[in-house]
């Protein structure tokens, strides 16, 4: 039986949606209530409810009670580290060409948002590691993740170290860096990946793609360099009037990938 099919009990994590589209993580707790301007909810209301269920507060506010998906839960997850918005996961995921049963690198683990996107689409029978120097943000993403999955997950390993330094791992299919200087693990990366695999960064500016594809080009172990950017616009359809919002999920970040070659280039040429 899937976890849908059960109600809504004691210490998981409900969504409550408002009638305005806003949301709101709530875990619940016997005893426990919601409070906020639409008024007050006791969570003994919704504990032992089917999901999908319509609940009103105590100012006759209606709200629609979910379990969060991913996507809820790392927008609405504690974070110390910037977020990687849901919008560019699967086309990260895509580029680093993941699957179940692949293994996997991540530095910089942040607040652990990447490492359960990662942890879905490898599945139970691959891996992930995951690097992260700072240990504020090491502890942050294992209460993150242990939180949306309830333990964890015996094919994860989080390691408070600096993945400039070198990682023990061979064979990988996939690197992914979320870090400010990326181009710092080129070489760590070429060690570290199977030919074939895949090198992919998330960054905010065009001046770190641009150094990060030179060392990427330059470093003769690569080659199918390429960046993307992924825009999201929301469109509002109500009867007769669809039409675009006029605010947008415009520029989060640059995804830059690229492969591992089986034999260096030397001297590298450039390459595409």
């Amino acid at each position: 039986m899937s976890r849908g099919a059960l109600p809504l009990g004691e210490g998981e994590k409900v969504l409550l949606a408002d009638p305005a589209g806003r949301k709101y993580l709530v875990t619940l707790k016997p005893g426990g209530w919601f409070h906020s301007h639409l008024g007050a909810l006791p969570h003994d209301k919704l504990i032992g409810a089917e999901e999908g269920s319509r609940v009103e507060t105590s100012s006759g506010v209606p709200l629609l009670a979910f379990r969060p998906g991913l996507e809820d839960y790392v927008l609405k997850m504690p974070r110390g580290a910037q977020i990687l918005y849901p919008k560019d996961m699967g086309a990260l995921l895509l580029m680093a060409d993941l699957g179940p049963g692949a293994r996997v690198v991540e530095a910089g683990a942040g607040s652990g948002a990447l490492t359960l996107y990662l942890l879905r689409a490898v599945g139970p029978d691959g891996r992930v590691i995951s690097y992260e120097v700072r240990e504020d943000f090491a502890s942050r993403a294992l209460e993150n993740v242990r939180a949306f999955m309830g333990g964890i997950p015996g094919n994860w390993e989080l390691r408070v170290a600096d993945v400039f330094q070198g990682v023990p791992e061979e064979g990988l299919d996939a690197f992914l860096l979320d870090l400010p200087e990326p181009w710092r693990a080129v070489g760590v990366a070429a060690r570290a990946l199977r030919p074939g695999g895949r090198f992919v960064c998330y960054l905010p500016t065009v001046v770190q793609v641009r150094t990060v594809v030179e060392a990427l080009r330059s470093s003769g172990e690569f080659a199918l360099v390429e960046t993307r950017e992924v825009l999201e616009r929301h469109w509002q359809v109500e009867g007769q009037s669809v039409r675009p919002r006029q605010t947008m999920v415009g520029h989060t970040a640059f995804l830059t990938a690229a492969r591992r070659l089986s034999q260096a280039r030397n001297p590298p040429d450039g390459g595409p």
